[in-house]
């Protein structure tokens, strides 16, 4: 694993240098768009509305509109902003695990003690456990504020970070305010079929079967030959710096050639002087080959 990020745990006046890891991965097999004509691979542009030019991920701002105004932040002015350059996960309060609503968890990270000495991690590991509570903490991270649950996994830390109160949306559903009776013989039912399918969750029980399936069937197309040569899905590309642009190479070769015939063919109907210079220019290479062997030698050397 690569940590992704590096600062401290503020527990207090208890400072505890830690990485970031991600804790999950995607196993979803990677598929790309290709054109169902001739397989070539389908590319999405960057580009500008205001000049057509096709931007680089390094000239690309962002903004933020508002009633038909529009406010470019660069770079500098995000980072210019004093959480962003914050490295501290700051702990606010230590809460039950069970106050805690499933809804407002968002990505794992795993937290590696950064220094020679983990006592510190330990130390703030072990009192999670044994007074098994949640840290709930703040920091930053990817040019966002967060909130974040810090608990035991194991024996490691982990940071869970967590949806704001504001961005978990209120169910109203009118169909639920209606009178619904449930009768206790079917209550009873519903309870019987739920002991009959009652056991201990094992995660190691379910697999993804339509990844599965998925790729069972790029292997059956492999051994069938049914595949296409990659290189080929691939259009000639722009030099670096040309706005990634396609570019039709047959077509730069005749028009460079036209060109060059083009310049050639203006020079020899310059006015005057060619004819005359063509005539002498072949007396002199008569004369030239009327000379003596030494003599050449010498005009040459000269």
């Amino acid at each position: 694993m690569r940590a992704i990020w590096k600062g401290s745990i503020a527990f207090g006046l208890v400072n505890v240098p830690v990485k970031l890891y991600s804790a999950t991965e995607d196993h979803d097999v990677s598929l790309h768009q290709v054109h169902n004509k001739d397989g070539g691979r389908i590319r999405y542009q960057r580009k500008c509305e205001v000049c057509g030019e096709v931007v680089a991920y390094e000239d690309i701002d962002k903004a933020f509109e508002e009633e038909g105004r529009t406010v470019v932040l660069t770079a500098a002015d995000l980072k210019s902003l004093p959480e962003e350059n914050s490295r501290d996960i700051e702990v606010v309060e230590f809460v039950p695990a069970e106050q805690l609503d499933p809804i407002m968890y968002e990505r794992p990270y795993y937290l590696e003690p950064d220094s020679k000495s983990p006592k510190a991690y330990m130390l703030l590991l072990r009192t999670l456990q044994d007074t098994e509570r949640v840290a709930i903490v703040q920091y930053a991270l990817r040019q966002k504020t967060r909130l974040g649950a810090l608990r035991v996994r194991g024996d490691v830390l982990m940071l869970q970070s967590l949806l704001w109160d504001d961005e978990v949306r209120e169910a109203d559903f009118p169909a639920l305010d209606s009178d619904i009776r449930i009768s206790d013989k079917e209550l009873e039912m519903s309870s019987a079929l739920v002991d009959s399918m009652a056991r201990d969750f094992d995660p190691e029980a379910y697999t993804d079967d339509y990844q599965v399936q998925l790729r069972q069937l790029i292997e059956a197309k492999l051994e069938r030959g049914d595949s296409l040569d990659t290189e080929e899905t691939f259009g000639v590309q722009a030099a670096e710096g040309e706005g990634g642009e396609v570019i039709d190479l047959m077509e730069a070769l005749k028009r460079s050639l036209d060109k060059k015939r083009g310049g050639a063919a203006a020079g020899s109907k310059s006015a005057g002087a060619p004819k005359t210079a063509g005539r002498a220019k072949s007396k002199e290479a008569a004369a030239e080959e009327k000379a003596p062997a030494k003599q050449r030698a010498r005009a040459k050397k000269a």
